[in-house]
C-alpha cells in the first residue's frame, strides 16, 4: 500500500468510495464539481503554488492493485482567509457570601484561537479495510509529511473529531444550542460551514459566555465527547501526543485534539536515512517511510532494519517509494502497525 497525492484521475474512485457513506462523518464533498475543484487546488498545493493560508493537501491510500481505498487531508492554516470558530470550555465562579453560596458553572466561550494552526481533515477509509491498522497508515502518513515539511504548517496540528450524533443524524448539542440561533438543522449548518460559509457564525452566535447548565442533559453530556466511530482515530492521535485542551466544535460539541508539531511522536522521532535495498530479516520492525518529495510524495509502511546508519528495505518497498539505493528517506519506526495482507 502507498499513500500519495491525489490526482484528477482519482475523482471517480473517490466518489465511488464515498457513495452511500453517512454524510456528516467528514468534510468531503460527494458533489463531482466540488471534489474536482478541491483536487485541482490540492495539486497546486503539492506543486508549491499556494500560500499556507490556502494550502489544502489531499492524499489517497492506494493498494497494490492501484485501487484507491482511502483518502485524507491536511489544511495548511485555519482561519487566515475566513473565520474559524470553536467553543472553549471554562468555568465561571459566582459567590454570595451573605447567603453562604459559592457556585462553579461550566461555561462555553466563543473563540478563534486556533487561527493560523494546521488541521488534520478529510479522513475516510473503505469499510472493508477498517480492520487492523490500515487506517493508521493513512492517518499517520500525514504526520510524516509534516515532519518533512514543517515550514508549510503551523506550530500546532489540530484534529476536529466528530461529536455525538444519533442514528438519525441529530446532534443533541446542536438541537439544544445552535439551532436556537440559526433556525436550521444540524446537517444544514454543518454543510454550509464546510462549504465555506462560516461568516454566519460570527453574525448570529452570541459573543457572551454560555452557561452549560441551561442546555439539555443530553447536550451537556455530549460536550467534548467523540463519536464512537472515531475510537481508532482517537487512539492513534493520543499515541502521537495529541490531547484535548478544552476546545470543542460549535456544531456537535465534539473535542478538538491538538499537539505542538515539534512534540508529535512521528515528527520528533523521525530520521533522515540513506536507503539500502536488500532483504530485511523476519524480525525487522515496521517503519513508516517517506520518499522526501513534495509533488511526487509517496509514503508506505514496510519492514526495515538499520544497518550502518542506513535503512535496509526490500526491493518492493523501494519500488513503491520510487527510490534507488543511496536515496534518502524520512522514516519513523512504527512497530505497533498490523497491516492487512
Amino acid at each position: 500500500m502507498i499513500v500519495r497525492p491525489i490526482r484528477l484521475a482519482d475523482v471517480p474512485a473517490v466518489l465511488a468510495l464515498l457513495d452511500g457513506s453517512c454524510r456528516g462523518l467528514n468534510d468531503l464533498s460527494s458533489d463531482p464539481g466540488r471534489l474536482t475543484q478541491r483536487v485541482r487546488w490540492a495539486q497546486r498545493a503539492f506543486a508549491g503554488q499556494v500560500e499556507r493560508a490556502d494550502a489544502d493537501y489531499l492524499f489517497v491510500l492506494e493498494d497494490d492493485e492501484q485501487q484507491v481505498i482511502g483518502i485524507c487531508g491536511l489544511s495548511g492554516a485555519i482561519g487566515l482567509r475566513e473565520p474559524s470558530y470553536n467553543y472553549r470550555v471554562g468555568i465561571t465562579r459566582g459567590r454570595a457570601p451573605e447567603l453562604g453560596i459559592e457556585k462553579q458553572i461550566p461555561t462555553l466561550f466563543l473563540c478563534n484561537e486556533m487561527t493560523g494552526q494546521s488541521l488534520l481533515c478529510s479522513l475516510f477509509l473503505r469499510r472493508d479495510q477498517r480492520r487492523g491498522d490500515t487506517g493508521r497508515l493513512l492517518s499517520s502518513a500525514r504526520l510524516l509529511f509534516v515532519a518533512e515539511y514543517p515550514a508549510l504548517f503551523g506550530d500546532k496540528l489540530v484534529a476536529e473529531l466528530r461529536g455525538q450524533v444519533d442514528s438519525q443524524g441529530r446532534s443533541p448539542f446542536w438541537d439544544s444550542l445552535g439551532r436556537h440561533f440559526f433556525k436550521m438543522d444540524f446537517h444544514q449548518a454543518n454543510r454550509l460551514s464546510s462549504h465555506g460559509g462560516k461568516a454566519f457564525i460570527a453574525e448570529l452566535m452570541p459573543r457572551q459566555p454560555l452557561y452549560t447548565c441551561l442546555l439539555s442533559p443530553e447536550a451537556q453530556a455530549a460536550i467534548g465527547q467523540a463519536h464512537h466511530s472515531t475510537a481508532q482515530a482517537v487512539s492513534l492521535l493520543r499515541d502521537e501526543g495529541f490531547s484535548h485542551q478544552g476546545c470543542i466544535d460549535i456544531f456537535d460539541g465534539g473535542p478538538l485534539l491538538e499537539a505542538e508539531v515539534a512534540k508529535i511522536r512521528s515528527v520528533r522521532e523521525s530520521q533522515t536515512l540513506p536507503l539500502l535495498v536488500g532483504t530485511p530479516d523476519d524480525q525487522a520492525p515496521l517503519w513508516l517511510i517517506h520518499n522526501r518529495r513534495l509533488e511526487s510524495c509517496r509514503i508506505t509502511a514496510a519492514p526495515g532494519r538499520l544497518v550502518s546508519g542506513c535503512l535496509l528495505v526490500d526491493r518492493l518497498t523501494a519500488k513503491r517509494l520510487q527510490l534507488q539505493p543511496g536515496d534518502t528517506v524520512r522514516a519513523v519506526q512504527a512497530a505497533s502497525f498490523k497491516l492487512q495482507a
